[in-house]
């Protein structure tokens, strides 16, 4: 388990630090990950990577020439929150445009999405190219769904070698898309990863199983099988992965042996030699492997199997110089340092002044925002375990996370005086930089919305909180595109707005009109137990999650009750005049 750290949610953060302090030769740190501190070609296409922490050598150590220019590293095993990937992509851009590639998770495809869509507004091209290798996380016919795990390695050096050799952006974009059209992986695990300052890892294999079908996120494989030798592992690893081939498949294969973080180099060799003998018996020839750690998960016990079928094309690439942290193949000439751009600067200061009910109705949202940071401290390890079921088992400390930011920004902006709008905006972005992952790009997104829809207003009334509760809904569902049935937080939040609008409308007070929607919301978490989970990590894991209710929609339930409660007690912020708060917040006469 991992054991060296201070503070446990620092731990990703330091470690980014210190490796930057190992590899000042290769890598500069910028807000969000880092970039390549050697001079790059005016008008290369920049290839940027990345993921949660907790995988090195991906992917911070994939960085350098030949290779990545950049990589947006988020907190362990969670997603960049957007303004990380635009920060580090716009610090890496040399002219050519932008190419983001990276597993295909939920929170991954939700941030960078956003962080793309903010790139090409400012006129930087660029584009995306997600992952897709691992055979265990969909069938072949629906390969878009499928999980990038440690064919991550094959597309970042086949599209970093292309952009090396000066290759334009639609070029290095097709290339990684074939690529990966070309890659296929299986994963396998004898223990689970244990998360840093966690007691137990998020998974247990049995004594004497393997977890066939493994994430590199935590997630627990899709089946478990009596622990194989090392001949019968090679061959499950091998007939599976070549069943799977892609239809124009030649016979020349790179094949990659993984360690995910424990098993040692000499049983990563012994099985490889297992499966060079299979490969070659099917008739494949083998180009320049790799055996070793590449895309880990932390401690976890296990291995993963990728094969990548070549062509001519694909294998001068393949075969191309690289020189980074932790991986270099052949010769490059020696690169220039270049000078890296200071941190930008600070957000700029509110345009307008707070009105008196919009800065009351400020104060209030960040007392709101510090009790839901207190329902997530007391719910954290019960959230974590239940995510830990079918997920990766972050969704507590993801949640520690963002909520802790985000109750900082509310309160610094509501003392200084700002607006609701102000205050939410400021907390919803750190609450996605802080937390990072799905639940931090969709719970962000939805606060910022939130007070946008509330505004700076000389008065607030009823219909001003349905706004809200409204835009609150809406950026969930557009951005995060689950639908009732799902087994997500939409499952509980939908329930919750039709519950709040109908007593809103029918001229409940606010507190009222939360405590019935509440209600709504926890009962609709409760009986997401019942659902097969059709969206995110857990969808691999369809039967693990049965019985179980669905992590995102608990926590969901939880914060609104806490909040109901809050509200229907009439408190206010400490020292604050609580019956302006209320009127504020629309807690009274329908109109008033």
């Amino acid at each position: 388990m991992t054991q060296i750290f201070d503070n446990p949610a620092d731990f990703a953060d330091e470690a980014l630090d210190g490796f930057v302090a190992a590899n000042r030769g290769y890598v500069a740190r910028v807000d969000g990950g880092v970039v390549r501190s050697t001079e790059m070609t005016p008008g290369q296409v920049a290839l940027v990577i990345g993921g949660g922490s907790g995988h090195y050598p991906a992917f911070a150590g994939l960085v350098g020439p030949g290779l990545a220019a950049a990589s947006a590293c988020g907190n362990m095993f969670a997603s960049p929150a957007a303004g990380q990937v635009y920060r580090v992509a716009k610090a890496a851009n040399a002219g050519g445009g932008v190419l983001l590639s990276y597993g295909n998770y939920a929170g991954d495809v939700l941030h960078f999405g956003q962080a793309q869509l903010r790139l090409n507004a400012e006129g930087i091209e660029t584009r995306t190219v997600l992952v897709t290798d691992d055979i265990a996380s969909a069938p072949l016919d629906q390969i878009e769904k499928r999980r990038g795990i440690a064919g991550d390695l094959t597309v970042f050096k086949i599209a970093g070698a292309a952009a090396e050799a000066g290759l334009d952006l639609d070029e290095v974009e097709r290339l990684a898309i074939k690529t990966n059209q070309r890659t296929r992986s299986l994963g396998v695990a004898f223990g689970g990863c244990t998360l840093p300052g966690a007691s137990e890892p998020l998974f247990q294999v049995p004594a004497g199983q393997m977890s066939l079908g493994l994430g590199i996120h935590g997630e627990p494989g899709i089946s478990e099988h009596p622990m194989p030798t090392a001949s019968e592992l090679a061959e499950l690893l091998v007939s599976r992965l070549l069943a799977d081939k892609p239809e124009d498949a030649g016979d020349r294969v790179v094949a990659i042996v993984n360690g995910l973080g424990t098993v040692k180099y000499d049983e990563l060799f012994l099985l490889f030699g297992k499966v060079e003998k299979l490969l070659s018996k099917a008739g494949l020839t083998l180009v320049e492997p790799e055996c070793g750690e590449l895309v880990t998960s932390l401690d976890m016990s296990g291995l993963s199997l990728t094969l990548l079928w070549l062509d001519d094309e694909l294998e001068q690439f393949w075969a191309a110089p690289a020189d980074t942290p932790a991986y270099r193949k052949g010769n490059l000439a020696p690169r220039a340092r270049r000078e890296m751009a200071g941190p930008e600067a600070a957000a700029a200061e509110e345009t307008e002044k707070a009105t008196a009910a919009s800065a009351d109705l400020g104060r209030l949202a960040a007392a709101v925002l510090a009790q839901v940071r207190d329902v997530v401290v007391e719910h954290e390890e019960e959230l974590g375990n239940l995510d830990a079921i079918a997920g990766d088992g972050d969704h507590g400390i993801g949640m520690r996370r963002g909520v802790d930011a985000a109750t900082a920004a509310g309160e610094q902006n509501a003392a200084a005086g700002a607006s609701v709008e102000r205050v939410l905006t400021e907390a919803g972005e750190a609450w996605s930089e802080r937390a990072g992952g799905t639940s931090g790009a969709l719970w962000g997104s939805a606060v910022i919305a939130a007070g946008l829809a509330l505004g700076n207003r000389e008065s607030y009334q009823a219909a001003d909180a349905a706004a809200a509760v409204t835009a609150f809904t809406d950026a969930i569902t557009e951005l995060g595109k689950a639908e009732p049935g799902d087994k997500t937080m939409v499952d509980a939040l939908l329930p919750f707005r039709d519950a709040f609008l109908k007593a809103s409308d029918g001229g409940a007070s606010l507190g009222s009109a939360l405590a019935e929607a509440a209600a709504a919301a926890t009962e609709a978490a409760r009986q997401t137990a019942d659902l097969r989970p059709l969206k995110g990590r857990a969808r691999p894991l369809a039967e693990k999650s049965l019985g179980h209710p669905d992590p995102g929609a608990v926590s969901f339930g939880l914060i609104t009750e806490r909040i109901a409660t809050y509200i229907e007690s009439g408190a206010g912020t400490p020292g604050a005049d609580n019956s302006k708060l209320a009127a504020a917040a629309g807690n009274g006469a329908k109109n008033d």
